[in-house]
């Protein structure tokens, strides 16, 4: 979600207990999500940024069902905390109720730069990376003549990150700061989200009009 400079600078995240956890099934952070959440489209969203984190993780060796439950996570508590004064920060103590592991509530808590939880470990970095890209790809299949991801290409990602009156939610500057924290080439980062969110395309109401036989490599 949005930062905010004028948000005041909070403290580096310590974890509140030394409980051990295990890692949680994606069964269980799923119903977390459906529980917190209501709204279909942010629900989808849960599901493109999860997408984007297993592929991530594939891709540069990372646990998947980690990065999955984190970008799965990632946003649950914005309907109940919709205030940049609250979300994610009093999402973490519910998480840790619910037994997710610190490493995962350090890694929400830093993809909202106001939190004052820097992003060090791979993990945050993909995190971040992912967010608001997955959502701007979403909006962008959503104005295509099919409302499918298999229409949507880099160039035309570019065109509309140009286009401020487009998805005016989604902060640019984080898609290009989030590449480049991740350490890759941002037209390469796109293609392969790009690329991860047709994989997946039914489960992300993203598959349109275009039929099995019309997909584009």
């Amino acid at each position: 979600m949005e930062a905010r400079s004028q948000l005041r600078h909070r403290p580096t995240f310590q974890p509140t207990s030394s409980v051990y956890y295990k890692l949680m099934d994606r069964e269980t952070a799923w119903s977390i999500v459906c529980e917190h959440i209501q709204s279909e489209s942010l629900r989808k969203h849960a599901l493109a940024v999860e997408t984007c984190m297993r592929a991530a993780a594939r891709n540069l060796g990372g646990d998947e069902d980690t990065w999955g439950v984190t970008g799965l996570l990632h946003d649950f508590d914005w309907e109940i905390h919709p205030t940049l004064d609250e979300h994610p920060m009093k999402g973490e103590p519910i998480l840790e109720a619910r037994g997710v592991s610190a490493e995962i509530r350090r890694a929400i808590l830093s993809h909202a730069e106001y939190s004052g939880v820097p992003r060090v470990s791979l993990m945050e970095r993909a995190l971040f990376a992912c967010d608001e890209l997955a959502g701007f790809l979403t909006a962008v299949s959503y104005v295509k003549p099919g409302r499918s991801i298999h229409e949507v290409d880099v160039a035309s990602v570019r065109k509309k990150m140009k286009d401020k009156a487009f998805a005016r939610a989604v902060k640019r500057e984080d898609i290009v700061n989030g590449a480049a924290e991740l350490g890759v080439d941002l037209d390469r980062h796109i293609d392969f989200c790009i690329g991860a969110m047709r994989a997946n395309a039914e489960a992300l109401g993203l598959a349109g009009m275009v039929t099995q036989g019309e997909k584009r490599e």
